[in-house]
């Protein structure tokens, strides 16, 4: 059952999946995520957790004193045996290597998060990773060894020896506007559907148009539009209390085009009865239970498929549609920054440094020196 607080009830249940990640690392890692407990998100140390499993992988499989013990047995001891090489030679190993990856067999149409079998499937897979991929990899292992090191536990750090891998600006994937149009469009219409996504359209059309308005029309996050209750929807001021990443609740205001898609499913939605313990969230499954992160996907890939083949759209990338569209309207890198909810702007410049390009050659071409 859905505790009061959504956010809450899935930071526990990600405190829950980084304690049984780190049952497979070594013991001293607890004391790493003691250390940074309070500087980062529940979700970014499930993230270093992960990354952590596969360096040791790495050490069990190559390392000559990794070789020698399981990996549950590594004493701290061992960050010291580990020598700048080890670690260039580990960011050669995350270009390709196997793993064994445990697969639910589950059926799932759009947000029906029915199982028709829940048979775990073991698969063994290529596993890839670019500069992008490389690069955070090595970020989580320099915090790593960078605290055992601060904190005088260990004698060599050579996480930081080794450069970070140099990132090509990566081209932002977006909907153009006459896409934004055909989208929506498509979402009221559905004709392009199939027989079977059809007959869930004629139930959640309403939902899907007012939550992929939300989307495109205010830039938040899906994990902030999932978690979005009922009374954080402010009619009067236009706007929605949303909570960003880190925990800190912002407003953000919204348009008469997302008030009206809002306003009409919000008539429909009185009508359902949602399951115990989901009576106040927004967006419901056909389940009538809080719509998933997963479900929402679903859905965006449903739509966005419809309206363009050569784009993977994802929600994010609905939220950089809407960022873009605010950065070319605007030009203030600050604004952007604000209402996306980065912290730091220069987390919107890097991955808005195409359109700043855009506007620097817009500029030069307004001002006229002469009348032609």
């Amino acid at each position: 059952m859905e505790q009061n607080n959504y956010h809450d009830e899935i930071n526990k249940q990600n405190i829950k999946k980084l304690r049984e990640i780190m049952a497979t690392l070594p013991p001293f890692c607890k004391q790493f995520f003691r250390g940074v407990d309070n500087i980062y998100g529940s979700r970014t140390k499930i993230a270093y957790a992960y990354d952590l499993r596969i360096f040791f992988e790495f050490l069990h499989q190559t390392h000559p004193y990794g070789k020698t013990m399981d990996v549950l047995e590594y004493p701290l001891e061992i960050l010291d045996k580990v020598k700048r090489e080890d670690i260039e030679d580990y960011l050669e190993y995350l270009s390709l290597y196997s793993k064994d990856i445990t697969k639910d067999s589950i059926d799932i149409e759009s947000d029906t998060e029915k199982s028709c079998n829940n048979t775990e499937i073991i698969i063994k897979t290529d596993v890839t990773n670019e500069e992008r991929g490389k690069s955070r990899k090595l970020a989580s292992l320099r915090s790593f060894y960078n605290y055992f090191f601060k904190n005088e536990m260990i004698q060599t750090n050579p996480a930081a020896l080794v450069s970070m891998p140099k990132l090509h600006s990566k081209e932002i994937i977006r909907l153009e506007p006459n896409e934004v149009a055909q989208l929506l469009d498509q979402v009221e219409a559905g004709t392009k559907l199939t027989e079977k996504q059809a007959a869930y359209h004629a139930k959640t059309k309403v939902r899907d148009l007012a939550l992929l308005t939300l989307l495109l029309g205010t830039g938040i996050r899906v994990s902030e539009c999932v978690g979005l209750n009922i009374y954080d929807v402010d009619f009067d001021n236009m706007g929605i209390k949303v909570r960003r990443k880190g925990g800190y609740e912002d407003i953000v205001y919204f348009g008469e085009e997302v008030e009206k898609a809002l306003s009409d499913y919000l008539d429909q939605r009185e009508f359902i009865i949602p399951v115990s313990g989901h009576e106040d969230a927004l967006f419901l499954s056909m389940q009538n239970k809080r719509i998933t992160v997963r479900s929402v996907e679903n859905l965006v890939k449903k739509y966005s498929s419809l309206v363009t083949s050569l784009k993977k759209i994802t929600p994010h990338k609905l939220r950089s549609t809407y960022g873009t569209n605010l950065y070319q309207e605007t030009g203030d890198i600050y604004l952007v920054a604000d209402v996306l909810g980065h912290k730091d702007v220069n987390t919107t410049r890097k991955h808005y440094a195409a359109m700043q390009d855009y506007n620097k050659r817009k500029a030069a071409k307004t001002v006229k020196l002469r009348e032609p």
